[in-house]
């Protein structure tokens, strides 16, 4: 009987599994309801894919975008797998010849989208068809505390019917706080969850603070001049910034595209095939785009505006570096982020709750945006993860010295302290920034705010530098949320030691003075440490690997990783045999594509 670490070698060309994968298989070949929590890169299509060719009968992947389904689909049939998929892309006549080769078992798993499972042809199929797995993939949109739920996926659990009573499940996300676990184990009645640590230690994060939107463009332009050859996504906020930010670096000859809601649905395919075929280095989108997105070459994410929650921004950063080479996130924040994803917020078609409950999410994202502290660190904090300090993010990086900040911070506190003391309950950070700067508004002149000792007390200071101080001291966790309908600011076990002269605060620059961008950081190259002769084989091997893609029209990561190209460089293998042991190169790929990479690697040693 062929085992599962069998088909990772002969099918994917891997020796052993990574964390969590083995142990999310084992659960599903059991026949118990799985939930797997894994990072973006981590592997989790594997866990379902691998027991899909060893299960009898055939395995349905739900996936709430139609762009991850062509993404898999295509990579699996290079690999040798029979797949298909059923989606609102397909003509007719093709849906019901995928139907029929579905019905005389041609295949081994295929995709559908959720709302495909609500019409009366699919819900007759799924009668008709050997369903022995359903894989939920992305399923945190099922959870209403997710970071981007939708309705119609958690409706469509009843349009799976006996399906999902009868036969084994495997519910699959990479983002899920403990609150959104809990309520996908409810909804699914999960059996066994497994979760693997969220960390991505290729992943270099690095934040720059308060640049204007000139700057925001002209560090953009910079950087991707600085990384020739590289393929990055940039993520701007509104269509209006992704028009701008498209046309500025077209004008300025860098090959890039632009992708968001507005536009028609061919500009969007056409774009995305441009990105996924390597026809363009940089698409510049709206977080309209990415999501099943499995390009494995990204090799950097530039928010050019700030992500309306943590869980959105760590997925989208997640895009970077899937092959498991260096990358880079770099956030590009600054106040005036805050404002518009506020007016996001307001404008939304969410109830109260939903709006309070984005509300703090965007706290939060702020609170990251101002901490100190290592970014991983603060970011796996926050999915109940804790871990040391990553030594590679701008905050681990910053060899600035550190500067007692306690006085300012002590003048904060004893605020807080004080306008709860005369109200009776905490206030916002606006209202604390007002007292401090010695502002009080005519509506709020009942409150009697400016008869405390504080008010004024930090006048000589710009209104938003003090505003900035707070939310760093939030950040730091000297400050908590106390309310979170008025997002009313109270402070902490850690802020009531500040305030006896027991804990020192300090920061790497003095916000109230003047914020100074952070430490610069560099992503590595994919070929970083490689010799100058051992680079140009691998670029050899890229211009190869981009001939072959041309020539079936497949994107060029589906034929060979840049990480399998790095370790070909590496190996220069003699013969098809010793290809056949470098990481990433099945038994299919081996005989399509051998042959060729085979003599490439021979024509460069002879030259």
């Amino acid at each position: 009987m062929t085992t599962p670490l069998e088909v990772l070698k002969n099918v994917y060309g891997y020796d052993t599994f990574r964390e969590g994968q083995a142990e999310i298989i084992d659960s599903v070949m059991q026949g118990q309801r799985t939930l797997g929590i894994m990072p973006t890169g981590g592997g989790k299509s594997l866990t379902y894919q691998i027991p899909a060719q060893l299960l009898p009968g055939l395995t349905m992947v739900v996936s709430p975008l139609i762009s991850l389904m062509q993404n898999q689909v295509d990579e699996l049939v290079a690999a040798g797998v029979a797949v298909t998929y059923l989606n609102s892309t397909l003509a007719y006549g093709e849906r019901l010849d995928r139907m029929d080769s579905l019905r005389r078992g041609e295949y081994k798993l295929f995709y559908v989208a959720p709302e495909a499972l609500e019409t009366e042809d699919m819900q007759h199929l799924l009668t008709t068809l050997p369903i022995n797995l359903v894989v939920i993939d992305e399923v945190h949109v099922m959870s209403q505390w997710g970071h981007d739920f939708r309705p119609s996926y958690l409706n469509m659990l009843p349009k799976l019917g006996y399906i999902q009573s009868q036969f084994g499940l495997v519910a699959l996300t990479a983002t899920a706080t403990e609150r959104v676990r809990q309520d996908i184990e409810r909804l699914l009645h999960i059996e066994k969850t497994v979760q693997t640590s969220a960390a991505r230690d290729n992943l270099a994060l690095k934040i720059e603070h308060n640049l204007g939107a000139a700057e925001k463009k002209r560090y953009v332009l910079d950087y991707v001049r600085d990384h020739p050859g590289d393929t990055g996504i940039i993520y701007a906020n509104t269509r209006k910034n992704v028009d701008e930010l498209t046309e500025y670096l077209a004008a300025r000859q860098v090959k890039v595209a632009g992708y968001h809601a507005g536009m028609s649905g061919v500009d969007r395919t056409n774009a995305q095939h441009a990105f996924l075929f390597d026809e363009v280095d940089v698409i510049v989108a709206t977080n309209a785009f990415g999501m099943g997105i499995n390009k494995s070459n990204v090799r950097y994410v530039i928010h050019f505006g700030m992500p309306g929650s943590i869980e959105a921004y760590y997925q989208e950063i997640g895009r970077a570096g899937r092959d498991g080479l260096p990358s880079e996130a770099i956030l590009l924040f600054s106040g005036q982020d805050i404002v518009l994803r506020a007016m996001f917020i307001g404008n939304s078609d969410g109830d109260d709750t939903f709006q309070q409950q984005e509300k703090l999410k965007l706290d939060e994202m702020v609170s990251y945006a101002s901490t100190s502290m290592c970014l991983p660190r603060y970011i796996l904090h926050y999915f109940g993860e804790e871990v040391p300090d990553c030594g590679h993010c701008s905050n681990c990086l910053d060899t600035r010295p550190l500067i007692d900040m306690t006085v300012p911070a002590q003048k904060v506190l004893s605020n807080a302290v004080r306008m709860k003391r005369l109200r009776g309950e905490a206030y916002s950070k606006s209202t604390m920034q007002n007292v401090l700067h010695g502002n009080q508004p005519e509506k709020q002149a009942w409150l009697h705010f400016d008869q405390l000792p504080t008010f004024g007390l930090m006048k000589d200071i710009p209104a938003k530098r003090i505003g900035d101080f707070i939310d760093s001291l939030v950040a730091d966790g000297y400050l908590v949320i106390s309310n979170p309908e008025y997002r009313s600011l109270d402070i902490s076990q850690r802020g009531a030691q500040v305030l006896k002269g027991e804990l020192t605060v300090t920061q790497r620059d003095n916000i109230l003075a003047k914020r100074v961008p952070a430490h610069s950081t560099s992503a590595a190259k994919p070929v970083e440490g490689l010799s100058a002769g051992a680079q140009d084989l691998f670029e050899h091997l890229r211009q190869l690997r981009l001939v072959i893609a041309r020539e079936k029209q497949m994107a060029p990561f589906i034929i060979f990783s840049d990480r399998t190209l790095v370790a070909l460089t590496e190996a220069k293998p003699q013969s098809l045999v010793e290809m056949g042991q470098v990481p990433g190169i099945g038994e299919a790929k081996l005989a399509q594509y051998g042959e060729r990479f085979l003599a490439a690697i021979q024509e460069f040693a002879q030259k």
